[in-house]
């Protein structure tokens, strides 16, 4: 049986490395083998140690190195964005780096593409159960409406768009230290905890990732999809947890959302009221199509998953700290 091989961009990166470790076991387990070409800005110096792995030194804000990157591969996943930095910078990579690699893996005859964003396209909230685009997205930063645009790109290729939310797993470097700034800032149970948001443990969303790229075309359609666990995690269940493995520090207050904001102010640090809001209160997306389409079992959820993590955030807190 002639081998899959796949394109992966971001391989590097946090979900990257997941997916990285989760396409050559998920074509064992199928019976077929699966080989990836892995782009990254700089090659890892165990890069050695992966059986099935090419890689590959290419820049999205350079296209011209990514000049026959696809060429011999048969899906593209595109995992690669930029999530900080000014509106040009975001432009030049999500947007234009989009473009470039799409461009190559059309050249090369690419039959599936499968593109990662982010459900903060959707903007600031609440958001409750929504369905895809079942409010207008309306993204407040230039990471997040850069990756709107490079949606589109990805869409118009006939690629399929996960947006997940909270990404949560070792490797997480945004959504755990952001709530433990936010603990320090703000020591309460943020309006009682009642917030719900859409989340993913790291290694469910690589099976997810893996199972779409590997389905036939006419199992999951071209469109934007919710790709985070079926079932959303509320806020003061999310604490109580990181609290009983030792991450955070466990809350005994509640504090109303007015007056969680009034104690944010008054302690000025990184995470802006927005995205405290983001972590805080309802962001919350119906999320089962996906899971169904690709009959890919949606695993236990984050909370239960934290556990196995748990190591990993103690150590980079205490780092960081």
């Amino acid at each position: 049986m002639r081998p899959v091989r796949v394109l992966l961009t971001g391989s590097t990166g946090f979900v990257g490395r997941a997916v990285l470790d989760a396409l050559p076991r998920a074509g064992g387990a199928g019976g077929g083998v699966v080989e990836v070409r892995a782009v990254a800005r700089a090659v890892p110096a165990d890069a050695g140690a992966s059986a099935g792995v090419e890689w590959v030194r290419a820049d999205l804000a350079d296209p011209a190195s990514l000049a026959g990157v696809a060429s011999g591969t048969d899906v593209l996943v595109h995992l690669a964005c930029r999530v900080d930095g000014d509106a040009e910078e975001c432009e030049r990579t999500n947007v234009g780096g989009t473009r470039a690699v799409l461009a190559e893996a059309r050249r090369a005859g690419v039959g599936r593409v499968v593109h990662l964003s982010t459900a903060a396209v959707y903007g600031p909230g609440p958001h409750r159960g929504i369905a895809v685009d079942g409010v207008t997205p309306a993204p407040v930063s230039a990471a997040s409406r850069t990756r709107l645009a490079a949606e589109r790109v990805a869409l118009d290729a006939g690629g399929v768009v996960l947006r997940p939310g909270l990404v949560l797993g070792a490797g997480d470097r945004w959504v755990v230290p952001a709530l433990a700034e936010l603990l320090r800032r703000v020591p309460a149970r943020w309006d009682g905890g009642r917030g719900r948001a859409s989340a993913v443990d790291v290694g469910d969303l690589a099976r997810l990732v893996t199972a779409v790229a590997l389905a036939p075309d006419h199992e999951v359609p071209s469109g934007v999809y919710h790709a985070s666990h079926p079932v959303p995690v509320r806020n003061r269940d999310l604490m109580a947890r990181l609290a009983a493995l030792d991450v955070l520090p466990g809350a005994a207050a509640d504090l109303p959302w007015d007056q969680c904001l009034a104690r944010l102010r008054e302690a000025p640090g990184r995470i802006s009221e927005r995205q405290f809001a983001l972590l805080a209160r309802d962001h919350w997306y119906e999320s089962e199509e996906i899971w169904r389409l690709t009959r890919c079992a949606p695993g236990p959820g984050p909370l239960e998953r934290l556990g196995g993590a748990a190591g990993w955030y103690r150590e980079w807190l205490g780092a960081a700290g």
